[in-house]
């Protein structure tokens, strides 16, 4: 069986986690591999502030309630993306406002945001889908004209670029996933990335279930108490360990998940020619990372047959989200704005290959083979 994911492991990770437990004897949060993690990725993408979280969701969460949204508030989101970039939302009283997806890359259509926009508007959150950015430059100049805050779900989007910079840099906030279906992974575990200084403390006092202790560490303050808002937002230091052997090495795991995109990419280059399925669409201006390889099926039906075709030989094959303003919860949180024109019709045809670091030779040909059979 070739599975559809297999989390990443580099194999230094439990020599990190033995030193987290063994040698520093700092097992909770913030400790010293937190900051190690917190500095990496300052350091690598040019963030302003990273906080370690225990999940994108929760990273998501910290966004929110730092955008200041909340009831009577609305926040325009694409529809095809994880339940998390909605509950985030939702859970702080916004109504949500789902708008369609470009076709060509599955990210959130910035055409149709500005028509979405009314005088209670507050937030929008493009979701960079597979790693592969939103027409960042467009979605900025909107929130500049009506003074919205951008909250960038970059869960897929570690080590992607928009015209050099970061995904996760360019809104006010972004949010990246550690969960360990990602490129890079602590098990579960995320991070809040802030653009503007001012939103530091807040973001702190957040974090560490509204008190001001990180302000009592570094000696502003002779004590600390509860000020504000907040939640137990902090990942176990063992996790930030694990997550941190992945990070020296990020480049090579990037690379090798690279190896295999373009493998399939090439491979199947000829039926998407020859008009059989649609493969993913690149930019020009965005660097990807490798997160997911998907194919377009003809339709939901061929869909269907060819994960259980591939399943009988042994191949783990996916579908992606359920569109969520046609999900209960969606139903009662939010509305759609404008036309289903793309969302519904094009999730029904998606469907991701297997994708993982280390992934065989082997078990790459494995994968094509049996694509190329189904539509043979």
């Amino acid at each position: 069986m070739i599975p559809f994911n297999i989390p990443p492991y580099y194999g230094t990770e439990m020599d990190y986690v033995r030193e987290a437990a063994e040698t520093n004897r700092k097992i909770c949060g913030d400790g010293p591999f937190t900051k190690r993690c917190h500095e990496w990725i300052e350091q690598r993408f040019g963030a302003q502030k990273a906080l370690l979280t225990t999940s994108g969701t929760t990273a998501l969460e910290m966004a929110a309630i730092l955008s200041g949204v909340g009831p009577g508030d609305e926040v325009i989101l694409p529809s095809f993306t994880f339940s998390s970039t909605a509950t985030a939302f939702q859970m702080v009283g916004a109504t949500l406002v789902f708008v369609d997806v470009r076709p060509d890359t599955m990210n959130i259509d910035e055409s149709k945001i500005e028509a979405a926009i009314t005088d209670r508007t507050k937030v929008v959150v493009p979701v960079h889908y597979a790693g592969v950015a939103c027409e960042m430059d467009t979605i900025m100049e909107i929130a500049r004209r009506h003074n919205l805050v951008v909250v960038e779900d970059a869960a897929q989007g570690v080590m992607s670029t928009y015209k050099g910079r970061a995904l996760g840099t360019i809104g006010d906030f972004g949010c990246y996933s550690f969960h360990e279906t990602k490129n890079y992974s602590m098990g579960e575990g995320g991070a809040v990335l802030i653009r503007d200084a001012e939103h530091n403390d807040q973001a702190e006092i957040i974090r560490e279930k509204g008190t001001n202790r990180q302000r009592f560490f570094r000696g502003q303050v002779d004590k600390y108490t509860w000020v504000d808002r907040g939640s137990s937002y902090l990942p176990s230091d063992m996790n930030a360990a694990y997550l941190f052997a992945q990070l020296e090495h990020a480049d090579e795991i990037n690379d090798d998940r690279l190896h295999t995109w373009h493998f399939y990419d090439e491979a199947l280059r000829p039926l998407a020619e020859g008009g059989r399925i649609e493969l993913p669409t690149i930019p020009e201006e965005c660097v990807h990372n490798a997160h997911m390889y998907y194919l377009k099926c003809r339709d939901l039906a061929e869909r269907t047959d060819f994960i259980a075709f591939m399943k009988e030989r042994g191949v783990g094959c996916s579908f992606h989200y359920v569109p969520l303003h046609s999900s209960p919860a969606g139903l009662r949180f939010g509305r759609f704005d404008g036309k289903d024109e793309f969302t519904t019709s094009e999730s029904d045809r998606l469907v991701r290959l297997p994708m993982f670091y280390s992934m065989s030779d082997e078990d790459r040909n494995t994968v094509m083979d049996n694509v190329l059979a189904f539509f043979s």
